[in-house]
Protein backbone atom coordinates (compact mmCIF):
# COMPACT_ATOMS: atom_id res chain seq x y z
CA UNK A 1 0.00 0.00 0.00
CA UNK A 2 2.89 2.32 0.71
CA UNK A 3 4.05 1.70 -2.84
CA UNK A 4 0.57 2.58 -4.14
CA UNK A 5 0.48 5.76 -2.05
CA UNK A 6 3.83 6.83 -3.46
CA UNK A 7 2.60 6.01 -6.95
CA UNK A 8 -0.60 8.04 -6.48
CA UNK A 9 1.39 11.02 -5.22
CA UNK A 10 3.81 10.79 -8.17
CA UNK A 11 0.98 10.71 -10.72
CA UNK A 12 -0.91 13.57 -9.07
CA UNK A 13 2.22 15.71 -8.93
CA UNK A 14 3.13 14.85 -12.52
CA UNK A 15 -0.29 15.27 -14.16
CA UNK A 16 -1.85 18.20 -12.31
CA UNK A 17 -1.71 21.38 -14.40
CA UNK A 18 -2.66 25.01 -13.82
CA UNK A 19 -3.72 25.75 -17.38
CA UNK A 20 -6.39 24.13 -19.57
CA UNK A 21 -6.21 20.36 -19.76
CA UNK A 22 -8.40 17.33 -20.35
CA UNK A 23 -8.49 13.82 -18.91
CA UNK A 24 -6.97 11.00 -20.97
CA UNK A 25 -7.47 8.23 -18.45
CA UNK A 26 -6.48 6.84 -15.05
CA UNK A 27 -3.12 5.29 -14.12
CA UNK A 28 -2.61 1.57 -13.50
CA UNK A 29 -0.27 -0.11 -11.01
CA UNK A 30 0.23 -3.89 -10.79
CA UNK A 31 -2.63 -4.44 -13.22
CA UNK A 32 -5.18 -2.43 -11.21
CA UNK A 33 -6.55 1.08 -11.81
CA UNK A 34 -5.56 3.39 -8.94
CA UNK A 35 -8.53 5.56 -7.97
CA UNK A 36 -7.76 9.28 -8.22
CA UNK A 37 -4.60 8.81 -10.31
CA UNK A 38 -5.95 10.84 -13.24
CA UNK A 39 -3.72 11.28 -16.27
CA UNK A 40 -4.37 14.65 -17.90
CA UNK A 41 -2.96 16.33 -20.99
CA UNK A 42 -2.02 20.03 -20.81
CA UNK A 43 -3.09 22.05 -23.86
CA UNK A 44 -0.12 24.38 -23.44
CA UNK A 45 2.42 21.80 -24.64
CA UNK A 46 0.40 20.00 -27.32
CA UNK A 47 2.17 22.06 -29.98
CA UNK A 48 5.30 20.07 -29.04
CA UNK A 49 4.05 17.19 -31.22
CA UNK A 50 3.39 13.59 -30.27
CA UNK A 51 3.43 9.89 -31.08
CA UNK A 52 0.67 7.29 -30.82
CA UNK A 53 2.12 3.82 -31.42
CA UNK A 54 1.18 0.19 -30.91
CA UNK A 55 0.44 -3.11 -32.61
CA UNK A 56 -2.64 -3.64 -34.76
CA UNK A 57 -5.85 -3.84 -32.73
CA UNK A 58 -4.49 -2.26 -29.52
CA UNK A 59 -6.57 0.94 -29.75
CA UNK A 60 -4.37 3.53 -31.49
CA UNK A 61 -7.18 4.95 -33.62
CA UNK A 62 -9.49 5.29 -30.62
CA UNK A 63 -6.75 7.12 -28.71
CA UNK A 64 -6.38 9.49 -31.64
CA UNK A 65 -10.14 10.00 -31.54
CA UNK A 66 -10.13 10.74 -27.79
CA UNK A 67 -7.38 13.37 -28.09
CA UNK A 68 -9.07 14.97 -31.13
CA UNK A 69 -12.33 15.23 -29.15
CA UNK A 70 -10.57 16.81 -26.18
CA UNK A 71 -8.93 19.39 -28.44
CA UNK A 72 -12.19 20.20 -30.21
CA UNK A 73 -13.95 20.66 -26.84
CA UNK A 74 -11.19 23.15 -25.96
CA UNK A 75 -11.85 25.15 -29.18
CA UNK A 76 -8.72 23.87 -30.95
CA UNK A 77 -9.18 23.00 -34.67
CA UNK A 78 -8.01 19.51 -35.64
CA UNK A 79 -6.84 18.00 -38.94
CA UNK A 80 -7.02 14.20 -39.30
CA UNK A 81 -5.29 12.21 -42.05
CA UNK A 82 -7.71 9.31 -42.43
CA UNK A 83 -5.62 6.65 -44.18
CA UNK A 84 -7.73 3.61 -43.29
CA UNK A 85 -11.07 5.38 -43.74
CA UNK A 86 -12.20 4.73 -40.16
CA UNK A 87 -12.24 8.23 -38.62
CA UNK A 88 -15.38 9.72 -40.17
CA UNK A 89 -17.49 8.42 -37.25
CA UNK A 90 -16.26 11.36 -35.16
CA UNK A 91 -19.04 13.37 -36.84
CA UNK A 92 -21.72 11.16 -35.24
CA UNK A 93 -22.61 10.49 -31.60
CA UNK A 94 -21.43 7.24 -30.05
CA UNK A 95 -23.60 4.62 -28.33
CA UNK A 96 -23.23 3.40 -24.76
CA UNK A 97 -22.52 -0.25 -24.03
CA UNK A 98 -21.63 -2.40 -20.99
CA UNK A 99 -17.88 -2.25 -21.72
CA UNK A 100 -17.91 1.56 -21.56
CA UNK A 101 -19.87 1.49 -18.30
CA UNK A 102 -17.41 -1.01 -16.79
CA UNK A 103 -14.45 1.13 -17.88
CA UNK A 104 -15.87 4.30 -16.31
CA UNK A 105 -16.60 2.50 -13.04
CA UNK A 106 -12.85 1.91 -12.84
CA UNK A 107 -11.49 5.25 -14.05
CA UNK A 108 -14.23 7.49 -12.64
CA UNK A 109 -16.23 10.25 -14.32
CA UNK A 110 -19.26 10.13 -16.57
CA UNK A 111 -19.54 9.15 -20.23
CA UNK A 112 -21.99 10.90 -22.54
CA UNK A 113 -22.36 10.58 -26.33
CA UNK A 114 -21.47 13.53 -28.57
CA UNK A 115 -21.17 14.24 -32.30
CA UNK A 116 -18.35 16.61 -33.25
CA UNK A 117 -18.33 19.36 -35.90
CA UNK A 118 -16.54 17.81 -38.86
CA UNK A 119 -15.63 18.58 -42.45
CA UNK A 120 -14.73 15.91 -45.02
CA UNK A 121 -11.83 16.75 -47.35
CA UNK A 122 -10.33 14.77 -50.23
CA UNK A 123 -7.26 14.69 -52.48
CA UNK A 124 -9.08 12.68 -55.14
CA UNK A 125 -12.63 11.79 -56.11
CA UNK A 126 -13.60 10.70 -52.59
CA UNK A 127 -16.57 12.45 -51.00
CA UNK A 128 -15.59 15.81 -49.52
CA UNK A 129 -14.20 19.24 -50.36
CA UNK A 130 -11.32 18.96 -52.85
CA UNK A 131 -7.79 19.89 -51.77
CA UNK A 132 -5.77 21.39 -54.61
CA UNK A 133 -2.72 23.56 -55.21
CA UNK A 134 -1.28 25.06 -58.38
CA UNK A 135 2.18 24.12 -59.61
CA UNK A 136 3.23 27.79 -59.40
CA UNK A 137 2.23 28.00 -55.76
CA UNK A 138 3.97 24.71 -55.03
CA UNK A 139 7.27 26.29 -56.05
CA UNK A 140 10.41 25.06 -57.87
CA UNK A 141 12.38 24.04 -54.78
CA UNK A 142 9.72 21.79 -53.29
CA UNK A 143 8.79 20.36 -56.68
CA UNK A 144 12.45 19.49 -57.34
CA UNK A 145 12.73 17.73 -53.97
CA UNK A 146 9.59 15.69 -54.56
CA UNK A 147 10.84 14.68 -58.02
CA UNK A 148 14.26 13.86 -56.50
CA UNK A 149 16.16 15.93 -59.06
CA UNK A 150 19.89 16.57 -58.99
CA UNK A 151 21.30 20.10 -58.75
CA UNK A 152 21.45 20.60 -62.52
CA UNK A 153 17.88 19.44 -63.04
CA UNK A 154 16.64 21.49 -60.08
CA UNK A 155 18.35 24.54 -61.57
CA UNK A 156 16.49 23.97 -64.84
CA UNK A 157 13.17 23.75 -62.99
CA UNK A 158 13.97 27.06 -61.28
CA UNK A 159 14.78 28.57 -64.69
CA UNK A 160 11.45 27.36 -66.09
CA UNK A 161 9.50 28.88 -63.20
CA UNK A 162 11.36 32.17 -63.69
CA UNK A 163 10.62 32.15 -67.43
CA UNK A 164 6.93 31.50 -66.81
CA UNK A 165 6.80 34.29 -64.23
CA UNK A 166 8.48 36.74 -66.62
CA UNK A 167 6.23 35.68 -69.51
CA UNK A 168 3.01 35.92 -67.48
CA UNK A 169 2.26 32.23 -68.01
CA UNK A 170 0.64 30.65 -64.95
CA UNK A 171 1.64 27.07 -64.15
CA UNK A 172 -1.63 25.75 -62.75
CA UNK A 173 -1.49 21.99 -63.26
CA UNK A 174 0.93 19.29 -64.43
CA UNK A 175 -0.35 19.65 -67.99
CA UNK A 176 1.02 23.19 -68.00
CA UNK A 177 4.39 22.13 -66.60
CA UNK A 178 4.78 19.28 -69.11
CA UNK A 179 3.91 21.62 -72.00
CA UNK A 180 6.57 24.12 -70.92
CA UNK A 181 9.14 21.33 -70.56
CA UNK A 182 8.40 20.15 -74.10
CA UNK A 183 8.55 23.73 -75.41
CA UNK A 184 11.92 24.59 -73.84
CA UNK A 185 13.40 21.34 -75.16
CA UNK A 186 12.36 22.15 -78.77
CA UNK A 187 10.83 25.31 -80.25
CA UNK A 188 11.59 27.56 -77.29
CA UNK A 189 15.12 26.36 -76.57
CA UNK A 190 16.83 29.22 -78.41
CA UNK A 191 14.56 31.78 -76.75
CA UNK A 192 15.36 30.59 -73.23
CA UNK A 193 19.07 30.07 -73.83
CA UNK A 194 19.33 33.67 -75.02
CA UNK A 195 18.05 35.10 -71.73
CA UNK A 196 18.41 32.36 -69.10
CA UNK A 197 21.35 30.14 -70.00
CA UNK A 198 22.10 26.77 -71.55
CA UNK A 199 19.45 24.03 -71.48
CA UNK A 200 20.24 20.32 -71.54
CA UNK A 201 17.79 18.25 -73.57
CA UNK A 202 18.76 15.23 -71.48
CA UNK A 203 17.75 17.06 -68.29
CA UNK A 204 14.37 18.13 -69.68
CA UNK A 205 13.69 14.54 -70.73
CA UNK A 206 14.56 13.21 -67.27
CA UNK A 207 12.37 15.79 -65.54
CA UNK A 208 9.46 15.00 -67.88
CA UNK A 209 9.71 11.28 -67.09
CA UNK A 210 9.68 11.98 -63.36
CA UNK A 211 6.66 14.28 -63.71
CA UNK A 212 4.83 11.50 -65.56
CA UNK A 213 5.74 9.07 -62.75
CA UNK A 214 4.26 11.49 -60.19
CA UNK A 215 1.20 11.91 -62.39
CA UNK A 216 0.70 8.14 -62.46
CA UNK A 217 0.39 8.20 -58.66
CA UNK A 218 -2.61 10.53 -58.96
CA UNK A 219 -0.90 13.89 -58.56
CA UNK A 220 -2.80 15.19 -61.59
CA UNK A 221 -5.88 15.45 -59.37
CA UNK A 222 -3.93 17.32 -56.71
CA UNK A 223 -2.49 20.11 -58.87
CA UNK A 224 -4.88 22.72 -60.22
CA UNK A 225 -7.46 25.28 -59.20
CA UNK A 226 -9.10 26.26 -56.94
CA UNK A 227 -6.30 26.38 -54.37
CA UNK A 228 -7.28 25.40 -50.84
CA UNK A 229 -6.87 28.15 -48.25
CA UNK A 230 -5.07 27.33 -45.00
CA UNK A 231 -7.47 29.55 -43.04
CA UNK A 232 -10.23 27.02 -43.76
CA UNK A 233 -8.42 24.54 -41.52
CA UNK A 234 -8.50 26.94 -38.56
CA UNK A 235 -12.24 27.31 -38.11
CA UNK A 236 -14.29 27.24 -34.94
CA UNK A 237 -17.86 25.87 -35.14
CA UNK A 238 -20.91 27.88 -34.14
CA UNK A 239 -21.04 26.12 -30.74
CA UNK A 240 -17.44 27.15 -29.94
CA UNK A 241 -15.79 23.79 -30.54
CA UNK A 242 -12.83 23.39 -32.88
CA UNK A 243 -13.73 22.12 -36.35
CA UNK A 244 -12.35 18.64 -37.12
CA UNK A 245 -11.23 18.41 -40.75
CA UNK A 246 -10.95 14.81 -41.96
CA UNK A 247 -8.78 14.30 -45.06
CA UNK A 248 -9.98 11.04 -46.60
CA UNK A 249 -6.92 9.48 -48.24
CA UNK A 250 -7.79 5.78 -48.01
CA UNK A 251 -7.51 5.52 -51.81
CA UNK A 252 -3.86 6.73 -51.94
CA UNK A 253 -2.26 4.54 -49.29
CA UNK A 254 -0.54 2.57 -52.08
CA UNK A 255 0.86 5.83 -53.53
CA UNK A 256 3.26 7.03 -50.84
CA UNK A 257 4.96 9.63 -53.06
CA UNK A 258 1.66 11.49 -53.52
CA UNK A 259 0.92 11.30 -49.80
CA UNK A 260 4.35 12.56 -48.78
CA UNK A 261 4.09 15.31 -51.43
CA UNK A 262 0.82 16.47 -49.95
CA UNK A 263 2.01 16.30 -46.35
CA UNK A 264 5.27 18.19 -46.84
CA UNK A 265 3.62 20.87 -48.96
CA UNK A 266 0.89 21.35 -46.36
CA UNK A 267 3.43 21.68 -43.54
CA UNK A 268 5.49 24.10 -45.62
CA UNK A 269 2.46 26.28 -46.41
CA UNK A 270 1.31 26.31 -42.78
CA UNK A 271 4.77 27.44 -41.78
CA UNK A 272 4.88 30.09 -44.51
CA UNK A 273 1.38 31.43 -43.80
CA UNK A 274 0.99 31.42 -40.02
CA UNK A 275 2.64 34.14 -37.90
CA UNK A 276 5.07 33.44 -35.08
CA UNK A 277 3.13 32.97 -31.85
CA UNK A 278 5.67 32.21 -29.12
CA UNK A 279 4.26 30.49 -26.03
CA UNK A 280 0.50 30.00 -26.35
CA UNK A 281 -2.01 28.68 -23.83
CA UNK A 282 -3.20 26.18 -26.44
CA UNK A 283 -2.34 25.30 -30.06
CA UNK A 284 -3.88 26.98 -33.10
CA UNK A 285 -4.09 23.65 -34.94
CA UNK A 286 -3.20 20.03 -34.20
CA UNK A 287 -2.66 17.56 -37.03
CA UNK A 288 -2.88 13.76 -36.69
CA UNK A 289 -1.20 11.59 -39.32
CA UNK A 290 -2.49 8.01 -39.18
CA UNK A 291 -0.28 5.26 -40.67
CA UNK A 292 2.61 7.75 -40.53
CA UNK A 293 5.10 5.26 -41.98
CA UNK A 294 3.64 6.12 -45.41
CA UNK A 295 5.35 9.51 -45.22
CA UNK A 296 8.76 8.02 -44.56
CA UNK A 297 8.92 4.71 -46.40
CA UNK A 298 9.83 6.16 -49.82
CA UNK A 299 11.11 9.56 -48.72
CA UNK A 300 14.56 10.58 -49.95
CA UNK A 301 17.20 11.88 -47.55
CA UNK A 302 16.52 15.43 -48.73
CA UNK A 303 12.79 15.03 -48.10
CA UNK A 304 13.37 13.56 -44.63
CA UNK A 305 15.65 16.47 -43.79
CA UNK A 306 12.99 18.98 -44.80
CA UNK A 307 10.31 17.16 -42.78
CA UNK A 308 12.58 17.16 -39.74
CA UNK A 309 13.32 20.87 -40.12
CA UNK A 310 9.68 21.84 -40.55
CA UNK A 311 8.67 19.81 -37.49
CA UNK A 312 11.33 21.56 -35.42
CA UNK A 313 10.15 25.01 -36.47
CA UNK A 314 6.39 24.76 -36.94
CA UNK A 315 5.59 24.48 -33.23
CA UNK A 316 6.49 28.16 -32.88
CA UNK A 317 3.53 28.84 -35.18
CA UNK A 318 1.19 27.10 -32.73
CA UNK A 319 0.86 23.89 -34.77
CA UNK A 320 1.22 20.43 -33.23
CA UNK A 321 1.79 17.24 -35.26
CA UNK A 322 0.96 13.75 -34.01
CA UNK A 323 2.23 10.63 -35.76
CA UNK A 324 0.19 7.43 -35.41
CA UNK A 325 1.99 4.22 -36.41
CA UNK A 326 2.42 0.58 -35.43
CA UNK A 327 6.05 0.76 -34.38
CA UNK A 328 7.89 3.83 -33.06
CA UNK A 329 10.89 2.70 -35.12
CA UNK A 330 8.85 3.59 -38.24
CA UNK A 331 9.56 7.23 -37.39
CA UNK A 332 13.16 8.38 -38.05
CA UNK A 333 15.12 9.08 -34.83
CA UNK A 334 15.64 12.72 -35.83
CA UNK A 335 11.85 13.19 -35.90
CA UNK A 336 11.12 10.94 -32.93
CA UNK A 337 13.34 13.10 -30.72
CA UNK A 338 11.07 16.11 -31.39
CA UNK A 339 7.89 14.45 -30.05
CA UNK A 340 6.82 15.61 -26.58
CA UNK A 341 3.75 13.40 -25.97
CA UNK A 342 4.18 9.65 -26.31
CA UNK A 343 1.27 7.23 -26.11
CA UNK A 344 2.53 3.66 -26.44
CA UNK A 345 0.02 0.84 -26.78
CA UNK A 346 1.02 -2.81 -26.55
CA UNK A 347 3.72 -4.27 -28.80
CA UNK A 348 3.93 -7.93 -29.79
CA UNK A 349 7.15 -9.97 -29.48
CA UNK A 350 6.98 -12.71 -32.13
CA UNK A 351 10.57 -12.55 -33.39
CA UNK A 352 14.05 -11.57 -32.23
CA UNK A 353 13.70 -8.31 -34.14
CA UNK A 354 10.43 -7.64 -32.30
CA UNK A 355 12.14 -8.14 -28.93
CA UNK A 356 14.98 -5.83 -29.98
CA UNK A 357 12.47 -3.20 -31.08
CA UNK A 358 10.62 -3.44 -27.76
CA UNK A 359 13.86 -2.94 -25.83
CA UNK A 360 14.70 0.13 -27.95
CA UNK A 361 11.19 1.51 -27.46
CA UNK A 362 11.42 1.11 -23.68
CA UNK A 363 14.64 3.12 -23.68
CA UNK A 364 12.79 6.09 -25.22
CA UNK A 365 10.67 6.51 -22.08
CA UNK A 366 11.54 8.05 -18.70
CA UNK A 367 12.92 5.66 -16.09
CA UNK A 368 10.26 4.53 -13.62
CA UNK A 369 10.42 3.27 -10.04
CA UNK A 370 7.08 1.50 -10.52
CA UNK A 371 7.36 -0.30 -13.89
CA UNK A 372 9.63 -2.60 -15.83
CA UNK A 373 8.87 -0.82 -19.07
CA UNK A 374 10.07 -3.45 -21.56
CA UNK A 375 7.96 -6.17 -19.87
CA UNK A 376 4.92 -3.94 -19.52
CA UNK A 377 4.94 -3.09 -23.23
CA UNK A 378 3.84 -6.64 -24.08
CA UNK A 379 1.36 -6.98 -21.20
CA UNK A 380 -0.93 -3.92 -21.32
CA UNK A 381 -4.40 -4.58 -22.68
CA UNK A 382 -6.56 -3.08 -25.42
CA UNK A 383 -7.49 0.51 -24.61
CA UNK A 384 -4.50 0.85 -22.28
CA UNK A 385 -1.19 2.60 -22.98
CA UNK A 386 2.05 3.87 -21.50
CA UNK A 387 1.97 7.67 -21.44
CA UNK A 388 4.40 10.49 -20.85
CA UNK A 389 4.07 14.11 -21.96
CA UNK A 390 5.67 17.49 -21.36
CA UNK A 391 4.37 19.48 -18.41
CA UNK A 392 3.81 23.22 -18.52
CA UNK A 393 7.49 23.80 -17.76
CA UNK A 394 8.53 21.60 -20.69
CA UNK A 395 9.90 18.66 -18.67
CA UNK A 396 8.66 15.06 -19.13
CA UNK A 397 5.96 13.75 -16.80
CA UNK A 398 6.36 10.39 -14.99
CA UNK A 399 5.65 7.29 -17.04
CA UNK A 400 2.05 6.17 -16.46
CA UNK A 401 0.44 2.94 -17.61
CA UNK A 402 -3.07 4.24 -18.25
CA UNK A 403 -6.57 2.90 -18.79
CA UNK A 404 -7.88 5.37 -21.35
CA UNK A 405 -11.25 7.07 -21.52
CA UNK A 406 -13.65 6.10 -24.33
CA UNK A 407 -14.48 8.22 -27.37
CA UNK A 408 -17.80 10.05 -27.09
CA UNK A 409 -18.33 9.96 -30.84
CA UNK A 410 -19.08 6.87 -32.92
CA UNK A 411 -16.32 4.25 -32.95
CA UNK A 412 -17.15 3.33 -36.52
CA UNK A 413 -17.46 4.99 -39.93
CA UNK A 414 -20.28 7.10 -41.31
CA UNK A 415 -22.62 5.45 -43.79
CA UNK A 416 -22.63 6.59 -47.41
CA UNK A 417 -25.90 8.45 -46.82
CA UNK A 418 -24.47 10.22 -43.77
CA UNK A 419 -21.40 11.27 -45.76
CA UNK A 420 -23.57 12.60 -48.58
CA UNK A 421 -25.58 14.62 -46.08
CA UNK A 422 -22.43 16.05 -44.47
CA UNK A 423 -20.91 17.03 -47.83
CA UNK A 424 -24.15 18.49 -49.22
CA UNK A 425 -24.33 20.86 -46.24
CA UNK A 426 -20.65 21.84 -46.46
CA UNK A 427 -19.75 25.39 -47.43
CA UNK A 428 -16.23 24.22 -48.28
CA UNK A 429 -17.48 21.62 -50.74
CA UNK A 430 -19.47 24.31 -52.56
CA UNK A 431 -16.39 26.55 -52.55
CA UNK A 432 -13.78 24.06 -53.81
CA UNK A 433 -15.57 21.35 -55.80
CA UNK A 434 -16.22 23.46 -58.90
CA UNK A 435 -13.94 22.65 -61.84
CA UNK A 436 -11.90 25.66 -63.07
CA UNK A 437 -9.77 25.65 -66.22
CA UNK A 438 -8.24 29.10 -66.49
CA UNK A 439 -6.01 30.15 -69.36
CA UNK A 440 -2.52 29.10 -68.40
CA UNK A 441 0.83 28.04 -69.85
CA UNK A 442 -0.63 25.14 -71.87
CA UNK A 443 -3.17 27.27 -73.71
CA UNK A 444 -0.78 30.21 -74.19
CA UNK A 445 2.04 28.10 -75.64
CA UNK A 446 -0.34 26.09 -77.83
CA UNK A 447 -1.73 29.29 -79.31
CA UNK A 448 1.77 30.68 -79.90
CA UNK A 449 2.89 27.55 -81.73
CA UNK A 450 -0.28 27.34 -83.82
CA UNK A 451 0.02 30.99 -84.84
CA UNK A 452 3.68 30.55 -85.74
CA UNK A 453 2.88 27.46 -87.82
CA UNK A 454 0.09 29.29 -89.69
CA UNK A 455 2.35 32.25 -90.50
CA UNK A 456 5.10 29.96 -91.72
CA UNK A 457 2.68 28.10 -93.99
CA UNK A 458 1.16 31.34 -95.38
CA UNK A 459 4.48 33.14 -96.03
CA UNK A 460 5.32 33.63 -99.79
CA UNK A 461 8.32 31.86 -101.25
CA UNK A 462 11.44 34.06 -101.57
CA UNK A 463 12.17 35.57 -105.01
CA UNK A 464 15.01 34.11 -107.03
CA UNK A 465 18.32 35.81 -106.60
CA UNK A 466 17.34 37.58 -103.39
CA UNK A 467 18.42 36.44 -99.92
CA UNK A 468 15.79 34.65 -97.86
CA UNK A 469 14.15 37.09 -95.46
CA UNK A 470 11.53 34.89 -93.82
CA UNK A 471 11.09 35.44 -90.16
CA UNK A 472 12.17 32.65 -87.90
CA UNK A 473 9.60 30.66 -85.96
CA UNK A 474 10.82 32.45 -82.83
CA UNK A 475 10.29 35.92 -84.39
CA UNK A 476 6.86 34.92 -85.66
CA UNK A 477 5.82 33.80 -82.21
CA UNK A 478 7.11 36.95 -80.56
CA UNK A 479 5.33 39.19 -83.11
CA UNK A 480 2.03 37.31 -82.95
CA UNK A 481 -1.09 38.96 -81.51
CA UNK A 482 -1.25 36.25 -78.85
CA UNK A 483 2.29 37.02 -77.69
CA UNK A 484 1.57 40.76 -77.64
CA UNK A 485 -1.61 40.09 -75.64
CA UNK A 486 0.39 38.02 -73.16
CA UNK A 487 2.76 40.95 -72.78
CA UNK A 488 -0.07 43.42 -72.17
CA UNK A 489 -2.29 41.33 -69.95
CA UNK A 490 -1.42 40.80 -66.31
CA UNK A 491 -2.27 37.15 -65.80
CA UNK A 492 -2.82 35.73 -62.32
CA UNK A 493 -0.12 36.98 -59.98
CA UNK A 494 2.19 34.15 -58.97
CA UNK A 495 4.14 34.55 -55.80
CA UNK A 496 6.04 32.01 -53.85
CA UNK A 497 7.60 32.62 -50.45
CA UNK A 498 10.75 30.63 -49.83
CA UNK A 499 10.86 29.62 -46.20
CA UNK A 500 14.03 31.48 -45.30
CA UNK A 501 16.97 29.17 -45.44
CA UNK A 502 14.64 26.21 -46.00
CA UNK A 503 13.67 27.24 -49.50
CA UNK A 504 10.33 25.46 -49.10
CA UNK A 505 6.80 26.05 -50.29
CA UNK A 506 5.55 29.45 -51.20
CA UNK A 507 2.89 31.91 -50.29
CA UNK A 508 0.00 31.56 -52.62
CA UNK A 509 -1.61 34.17 -54.69
CA UNK A 510 -3.76 35.28 -51.82
CA UNK A 511 -3.27 35.22 -48.11
CA UNK A 512 -3.93 31.87 -46.51
CA UNK A 513 -4.14 29.86 -49.70
CA UNK A 514 -2.20 26.66 -50.14
CA UNK A 515 1.27 26.50 -51.63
Amino acid sequence: MANQAAFLEAIKNGYTFKGEHFKLGCAILDGEVVAGADVNLPLKTLNRHGLIAGATGTGKTKTLQIIAEGLSDASVPVLLMDIKGDLSGIAAAGANNPKIEERYQKIGGQWSPAAYPAELLSLSQEKGARLRATVSEFGPVLLSKILELNDTQAGLVGMIFKYCDDSKMPLLDLKDFKKVLQYVAAEGKAELEKDYGKISTTSTGTILRKVIELEQQGAGLFFGEKSFEVDDLLRISDDGRGMISIVRVSDIQDRPKLFSTFMLSLLAELYATLPEEGDMDKPKLVMFIDEAHLIFQEASDALLQQIETIIKLIRSKGVGIFFCTQNPMDVPPSVLGQLGLKVQHALRAFTANDRKSIKQTAENYPLSDFYKTDELLTQIGIGEALITCLNEKGTPTPLAATMLTSPRSRMDVLTGTEMDSLVSGSKLAKKYNQEIDSQSAYEILTAKLEEAAEKTAAAPAPKAGRPKEEKSVLESMLDSPVARQVGRTAASVITRSLLGALGLGGKSKKKGSWF
